[in-house]
């Protein structure tokens, strides 16, 4: 089994926001997205507060929560699937920039 503590976090996100919202999409159940979007987020948590403690981790997890609900209104003036990529570049390019270049 990989050890996720090396994994950089913002594929852990991307994965998290497409993996989930695909995973909903397909089941038809949005708390099973909900659910990996969570598990995505706790395992990129532990990273970020290694990193930059509480701030860091409460302003990345912020960000991606923020991200899964923005996509919702821009879906119905880009389509859903250009929302979900374009919402993920933004909440795994924070990641990257914020937390996984600095370790």
């Amino acid at each position: 089994m990989p050890d996720l503590a090396r994994v950089p976090t913002a594929p852990l996100l991307a994965g998290g926001l497409v993996g989930g919202f695909a995973l909903a999409q397909r089941t038809g159940v949005r708390p099973l997205g909900g659910a990996a979007m969570l598990g995505a987020n706790l395992v990129a948590a532990r990273q970020w507060y290694a990193v930059g403690g509480v701030p860091l981790t409460a302003g990345l997890t912020a960000a991606y929560w923020a991200a899964m609900g923005v996509s919702h209104p821009l879906a119905k003036k880009v389509g859903t699937w250009p929302s979900v990529l374009g919402v993920t570049a933004a909440a795994a390019g924070a990641a990257w920039v914020l937390a996984d270049r600095r370790r």
